[in-house]
């Protein structure tokens, strides 16, 4: 059984392309079907904002490779010409090891984040229940499933947020611990400090103000923040109800000086506060850094934190990227295994026939003879056909563990005239 991957994703399309590619989850097992009817023996289908992948495995004398591409053209309306310039295509150990990856986060716009396992396992499941894929698939995605486990247990892969956002969430889960009872206020409406006010939402922060010089455009965000609108000339009296303060301003000058924020202070009793300004320039007096449980990072900040976790999780890649490929190595060495095991099997089959039918044969000619008589020819036998066997034998378990299995199984079944059946090659 051959395995093989189509796909084009962000490393070889632009978004232009990949949306005229993309299918909805509940089209995938039709189109995962389609590729039966192209002439896969097995399809699963994977469609996300960032790939559309086709896995396949087909019989040994059949490569459906170009009847598939033509079926993903035309899932994009597109000419098989003008996919091509987009497309990759991996088989049998480079397919095993693409999927691993892909299973890991490894080939992720942004490496380690956890989303698209889950894609991978929901789209599986949907081609899995329509009865689309078979041993060959199911083995390699359960698998891949055990790897990405393996990855995200073993390796720092996932620990190290590296979007700007993310780290200010971070920061302010060490500050804060639980952000359940904070107050966020979001000032301006910048789409830097939007993002941050957005993950602080997900977060879990018991409220978000949001206040802009328009209260207008303040009533609109906050609509769709889930949070409240303020004057910005509510900021004094903000300043005493916030735990964080996001600043994402056009504002020249500090909107947030010391002789505010010290005022603030005491009127919040000394109450830590963590100011994330995302400004250029600033809004927030970097001066507020040495008054007492005030915290103040601004863009430089937050980006240099967020290139230091990106290099780390470039690091803890690298092992990530060794251990899949040792998997893959493991799991392509286990497959060739099953490859010569009916083979093995039906040889001793056939020389069990062979050895009875011989000593059918003795008996008669022999006539009557004691049990340890019957016994001796018997181990006499067995012994001949072992030591027949044995090279044979050695020879296909070596096999499995090179690269020309394929040739070499077919080989002893051309030499021994067996016939392995089919579901034994599973």
């Amino acid at each position: 059984m051959q395995l093989l991957v189509l796909g084009l994703s962000h490393k070889t399309a632009p978004v232009q392309i990949r949306e005229h590619f993309a299918i909805p989850e509940e089209a995938l097992p039709r189109t995962a079907e389609a590729a039966r009817a192209a002439g896969a023996a097995e399809s699963f289908v994977v469609s996300t904002c960032n790939r559309v992948e086709l896995y396949a495995a087909f019989d040994d004398k059949s490569d459906p490779t170009e009847a598939l591409t033509d079926m993903l053209a035309r899932v994009g309306n597109a000419r098989p010409r003008v996919l091509q310039r987009h497309l990759y295509t991996h088989q049998n150990e480079a397919a095993i090891a693409h999927l691993f990856r892909v299973a890991a986060s490894l080939d992720s716009m942004v490496v380690g984040e956890p989303q698209i396992l889950g894609q991978l396992k929901a789209a599986f499941e949907a081609c899995r229940g329509a009865g689309l894929t078979g041993p060959a698939l199911n083995r390699a995605v359960e698998r891949a499933f055990a790897v990405a486990k393996r990855v995200r247990t073993e390796t720092g892969i996932a620990r190290h947020v590296v979007s700007i956002s993310s780290v200010a969430v971070d920061l302010a889960r060490q500050i804060f611990a639980n952000l359940d009872n904070n107050v966020a206020v979001l000032i301006g409406a910048g789409e830097m400090g939007e993002l941050a006010a957005r993950h602080l939402c997900q977060a879990g922060v018991r409220e978000l103000l949001v206040a802009n010089r328009t209260l207008e455009r303040a009533q609109r965000l906050a609509h769709d923040l889930g949070g409240h609108p303020r004057e910005l000339d509510e900021l004094p009296r903000l300043l005493v109800e916030a735990d964080i303060v996001i600043t994402s301003t056009g504002a020249r000058g500090y909107l947030i000086d010391r002789k505010m924020m010290k005022k603030a202070l005491r009127a919040r009793k000394y109450r830590p506060i963590f100011f994330i300004d995302i400004a250029v320039p600033r809004n927030v007096d970097p001066a507020l850094n040495g008054l007492e449980n005030v915290y103040v990072y601004d863009v430089d900040d937050l980006t240099g934190i967020a290139d230091e976790n990106l290099a780390a999780r470039r690091r803890e890649a690298e092992v990530a990227e060794s251990l899949v490929a040792e998997e893959a190595r493991r799991f392509l060495r286990e497959l060739a295994g099953l490859r010569v095991k009916p083979t093995i099997k039906a040889l001793r089959a056939k020389a069990a026939t062979l050895k009875n039918a011989e000593l059918e044969r003795a008996w008669r000619k022999l006539g009557e003879l004691t049990p340890k008589q019957r016994k001796s020819v018997e181990i006499l036998a067995d012994g001949i056909v072992n030591k027949l066997l044995h090279d044979v034998m050695m020879g296909l378990k070596r096999a499995a563990d090179g690269d020309d299995v394929e040739r070499v199984v077919d080989l002893v079944q051309s030499l021994y005239d067996l016939r392995p059946h089919d579901e034994e090659d599973g």
